[in-house]
């Protein structure tokens, strides 16, 4: 007698593409929006620069900016507002827009703090450098990641490098620049949201210049963001008490981007 529970099971009558035919589709989902705090702004926004931050340490240090005014949100429907508290806080998984030094807007800092998928990147750079933003220069902060560093990284070490798009490169130094900063080493990688938003200067002809740091969190990686962006933003204070910046990495806000998802929490 045949043993029905180990004998091979007989090739199944339908090919794999059929098979797939019988599973209903992933629910498609919402195109993220911008959302200006005035709903009827004077469109598009015209800044002189806008700087994304995407790392840790750059978030921490704009987010005790004193000087900054909300002027938007990017709202990414996959992304739930659940845990987010009524004003803006480290731990928030959203996309703030504000404007610095000025009314007239001439520099927009954009906050992202909640993660952007891959294939979301694109769509979500389109946003941020389309038609209701039209900046005439781009700096994106962002920290490097191992796995896609060609060498050998330490916790005790600190780095910065830059890259440009080809208008920044052929430009004068006429604005913000990372003076003395090398260029991202042959062979390393930069993906995500930083690299589209690159691309998409490439694309548009705007000068744009990712600036990429390690550590990816401590002290030292705040340090070394701050020393940067005295340098690109020299009229900035970008002092913190020195209480809020304990109290700060005793409680480990600064988390590594790798493991801050929805999968941890």
């Amino acid at each position: 007698m045949e043993d029905v529970l180990t004998e091979i099971p007989p090739p199944s009558r339908f090919d794999q593409e059929d098979l797939n035919n019988f599973t209903p589709p992933s629910p498609l989902i919402p195109s993220p929006f911008l959302l200006f705090s005035n709903p009827k702004p004077k469109e598009p926004l015209r800044p002189f620069l806008l700087v994304v931050a995407l790392s840790s340490p750059s978030l921490y240090i704009f987010h005790h900016l004193p000087s900054k005014a909300l002027v938007g949100s990017l709202i990414l429907p996959e992304v739930p507002f659940s845990g987010n508290s009524i004003e803006p806080a480290l731990r928030d998984k959203s996309c703030n827009i504000y404007s610095i030094g000025d009314a007239n807007n001439s520099i927009l800092l954009v906050l992202a703090q909640c993660p952007v998928a891959a294939e979301r990147s694109h769509i979500v750079a389109k946003l941020l450098i389309g038609e209701q933003i039209v900046p005439e220069r781009l700096l994106v902060l962002d920290s490097i990641q191992r796995q896609n560093f060609r060498g050998r990284l330490s916790p005790d070490d600190t780095f910065a490098f830059k890259l440009e798009s080809s208008s920044e490169r052929k430009g004068l130094c006429d604005g913000p620049a990372l003076k003395g900063l090398d260029y991202f080493p042959s062979g390393s990688v930069v993906e995500g949201l930083a690299a589209a938003l690159l691309s998409r200067c490439e694309i548009r002809k705007i000068k744009g210049t990712l600036c990429v740091t390690w550590p990816e969190v401590g002290s030292s990686a705040v340090s070394l963001v701050k020393t940067i962006l005295k340098n690109v933003l020299p009229s900035l204070d970008l002092s913190i008490r020195s209480g809020a910046e304990n109290e700060h990495f005793r409680s480990g806000h600064i988390k590594d981007n790798l493991f801050d998802s929805e999968l941890y929490t």
